[in-house]
């Protein structure tokens, strides 16, 4: 494969998955270029990758901006409808990027969709990251999709959170049972699997999980356990933890856990049912990373708007 043929165009490369897709990228000798609106990196002292406005408006710029470019790395989505962007437009801007993508001449688009979407699916979420795939199917050309279950890293929000609260708090309010499984994969493994879908020939979509599947409170106690923390964990109806981390993400200026996202883990939507392509169990990962956990509040707000760069 020569240089040229090596140029890929990873949406969010300073941000989290696709920051991770960039640095495998990176090492196996590709040549990047991102479409963002973050104006720094998420994680310092990455590769440094000319970076150019994720303006789906200007569909013109968008054709420039993905030009000799043989592949697309596609992480865009949002987490939740804020500052009018809903997940109705998220499908829509994707659907603007794919074909952008293919009118500039990409030969690729490998996409990073979530585990188990499902058009019919109750939560937006999922169902409309089943509604982008869908879109990326039928406009055609060579093209890969990507389903994470839960990524955990460094700069996870999630895990982090669980940590901060549980150094915190006296108690940790479970919803509901905990029994609900989940399996997580780490942050450079999906990395590692965006990129190995680059390479590949022929049109695929592959589950990204670790090997590990446990329950809900499972992976609470591990993280407990993990920071020299007691689980002090107290099951309380599902509706009394959503409002009172409602409460106390208002009093952070951040949104902390949404209904959807416990839905998704309620109906063990982060579990796969394809042999695990991770190879780090979620307890050794902990256990490795728990002394870092949960020192501050990793605010969703602060990464996502306060990091970026005005623009649509």
């Amino acid at each position: 494969m020569t240089m040229a043929s090596k140029r890929a165009v990873v949406t969010g490369a300073r941000s989290y998955i696709g920051g991770a897709a960039a640095r495998s990228l990176a090492a196996r000798g590709w040549d990047l270029r991102t479409l963002t609106n973050r104006a720094s990196p998420l994680r310092p002292g990455g590769p440094e990758i000319p970076s150019s406005p994720l303006q789906f408006r200007d569909r013109d710029a968008l054709v420039a901006a993905l030009g000799d470019a043989r592949v697309l790395v596609n992480t865009y989505w949002v987490r939740y409808p804020r500052h009018g962007v809903d997940f109705d437009l998220a499908v829509e801007n994707s659907r603007i990027l794919f074909e952008a993508a293919r009118e500039a001449g990409v030969e690729r688009i490998v996409h990073v969709s979530v585990s188990n979407p499902r058009t019919d699916s109750p939560l937006a979420y999922y169902a409309g990251k089943a509604r982008v795939e869908a879109i990326l199917r039928e406009i055609g050309g060579s093209h890969g999709i990507v389903r994470p279950t839960l990524v955990v890293g460094v700069e996870d929000i999630l895990v982090n959170n669980i940590a901060w609260a549980l150094r915190r708090f006296p108690f940790f309010g479970m919803p509901g049972t905990g029994d609900y499984r989940v399996q997580p994969i780490t942050l450079e493994e999906t990395g590692e699997i965006v990129a190995d879908v680059v390479e590949s020939d022929g049109d695929l979509t592959v589950d990204a999980a670790g090997p590990e599947v446990l329950s809900f409170e499972a992976l609470v106690r591990g993280v407990a356990a993990a920071i020299g923390r007691p689980a002090r964990i107290v099951h309380l109806p599902p509706w009394l933890v959503l409002a009172t981390v409602g409460v106390i993400g208002w009093c952070l200026g951040d949104v902390m856990l949404t209904d959807e996202e416990y839905l998704g883990l309620a109906a063990e939507a982060l579990v796969s049912h394809e042999a695990a392509r991770g190879k780090t169990a979620f307890s050794d990962w902990v256990r490795a990373h728990g002394a870092a956990l949960g020192r501050r509040y990793e605010s969703e707000w602060e990464r996502h708007f306060r990091g970026h760069v005005p623009g649509p």
